[in-house]
């Protein structure tokens, strides 16, 4: 077994993450063009080997292990879908919520077989979950058969990470308080040939007392347009027709740059790229101007889909929670996206039963929802993340009822899903078409302009391709149709 004491001693110096350390604001980080080198040791080390990665959480943590892919594949090894058959295991972590850590710790105690039937085979950790002391402690204590364990600042030292724990009896646990710099010549493996993640910024200046990512991906830090731009057009060289621009606030994109361009005149430089489809996550509703909202109308491929996380439709709730808006404000801009923005679609993110939250501020949820009628909404009960304010508060709600009121809010939210997809019965969308449906093979499934997910029976030829159907059938959640003459 591996010799750990050095970790204990590294973690008391504060060289593993410390959420009170990343918390601070550091001085602006750099751009580098040039970190990211494979040691002589490890070039083409996993030649003839396999690397199995599964990743969890939201799209960040996607183009995140892109990344990884694209660094393991540089280093030689190939890709499997089997746990059983890979030289290198990798789990790529979230954590946001209490049960994603808990599928990881679940996937862990899987994995560990395997580990323990052929200890050789590589096993790191990486992700937010990673960047949680909490987490790092149990990993000391209970799991030492972890080899590798890297944050989400240091993604490119993968490959100094992975000569140690070749050449080293120690486990190798490298993660950063302190948010990394923007590293721009990382390898990319990216998982479709049809829609690509694009990176606009990483990390999140504003505390929400519930989020624990301000803590975990660092402050704000923008890439370079010039930078953007070029990867787009590239993406448009090798036929990409989709792109969605990712970054934890998007609005907030170029206030750290000394270039004069903000999010609006990033997204119109982006369309004049030429890409077919352009789509952006995550949009806050405390920076989201008229002058968006009318370049969305501007251009037919900007998508006309915009994910507004609300949180709650409680003012007094929103308060406790540290979100920059109320409910007056939530509704205005709603309000005034659908003026200007044709055939809107508008999703958004709900959390119940965060501490304290009467039945009277949940009404409040119930009701917003009523007035805006979302197309769709990802609802949560609220889960405790340690070292965010909000876990150190008080709270009178049980878990009973946090649970009535999550199944009262996914009540409304099919009624709507259903309600907004029932009015394009008869209607002819164009559709991005993905491959093969997930739930039936006979079927082919791609996305509208509004993300709405639409089943047909096609030809594989159309993979890949922009094609109009007409809906015959709406779902609680998706569309069925069929090809256009």
């Amino acid at each position: 077994m591996k010799n750990n004491n050095w970790l204990y001693k590294a973690y008391k110096t504060n060289e593993l993450p410390v959420l009170k350390s990343a918390h601070k604001r550091f001085k602006k980080p750099e751009v580098y063009y040039d970190l990211y080198s494979l040691p002589a040791n490890i070039v083409d080390y996993g030649k003839n080997k396999k690397y199995y990665i599964r990743t969890y959480g939201c799209q960040a943590n996607e183009r995140d292990s892109e990344h990884i892919m694209g660094i393991l594949e540089d280093i030689g090894y190939t890709r499997t879908m089997q746990a059983e058959s890979a030289d290198f295991l990798l789990l790529n972590t979230c954590a946001v919520r209490e049960n994603a850590e808990k599928k990881v710790f679940g996937e862990i105690g899987l994995l560990k077989k395997i580990k323990y039937k052929t200890p050789d085979v590589l096993f790191a950790l990486s992700g937010c979950m990673t960047q949680e002391p909490a987490v790092i402690n149990k990993i000391l204590k209970k799991i030492p058969y972890i080899d590798i364990v890297f944050g989400t600042h240091n993604i490119y030292r993968l490959p100094q990470l992975l000569e140690e724990a070749l050449f080293t009896t120690k486990s190798v646990i490298e993660v950063w308080s302190k948010e990394g710099h923007v590293i721009e010549n990382l390898p990319s493996s990216r998982e479709s040939h049809i829609k690509a993640w694009v990176d606009i910024m990483y990390g999140c200046n504003y505390f929400c007392t519930y989020c624990i990512i301000p803590y975990t991906r660092g402050k704000e830090r923008s890439r370079p347009v010039k930078v953007i731009v070029e990867e787009i057009k590239g993406l448009v060289e090798s036929g990409y027709k989709e792109i969605c621009l990712l970054g934890q606030n998007v609005n907030s994109y170029g206030k750290d740059l000394k270039e004069d361009v903000d999010f609006t005149e990033l997204l119109k430089l982006v369309a004049d790229t030429g890409i077919k489809r352009i789509r952006f996550t995550t949009s806050n509703p405390w920076n989201f101007p008229i002058k968006l909202m009318e370049t969305i109308a501007q251009y037919s491929n900007i998508m006309p889909h915009v994910h507004l996380p609300m949180q709650s439709g409680s003012s007094s709730v929103l308060k406790r929670m540290s979100r920059r808006n109320t409910r007056e404000t939530y509704l205005e801009i709603t309000e005034n996206l659908k003026k200007i923005v044709p055939n809107l679609s508008l999703t958004t993110d709900i959390i119940v039963g965060f501490p304290n939250e009467t039945k009277e501020e949940f009404e409040d949820t119930l009701d917003i929802y009523d007035i805006i009628q979302f197309d769709n909404a990802y609802t949560f009960i609220y889960s405790q993340r340690e070292g965010t304010p909000a876990a150190s508060m008080s709270d009178n709600v049980t878990m009973d009822e946090k649970y009535k009121r999550l199944y009262a809010l996914n009540d409304k939210v099919t009624t709507y899903s259903k309600k907004n997809k029932e009015k394009l019965i008869g209607k002819e969308v164009e559709v991005l078409v993905d491959g093969h449906s997930k739930n039936d093979h006979n079927f082919l499934s791609g996305h509208d302009a509004n993300n709405n997910v639409v089943n047909f029976i096609g030809d594989k030829s159309d993979i890949g391709e922009i094609i109009k159907l007409r809906i015959t059938k709406a779902l609680n959640f998706s569309l069925m149709a069929e090809k256009c003459n």
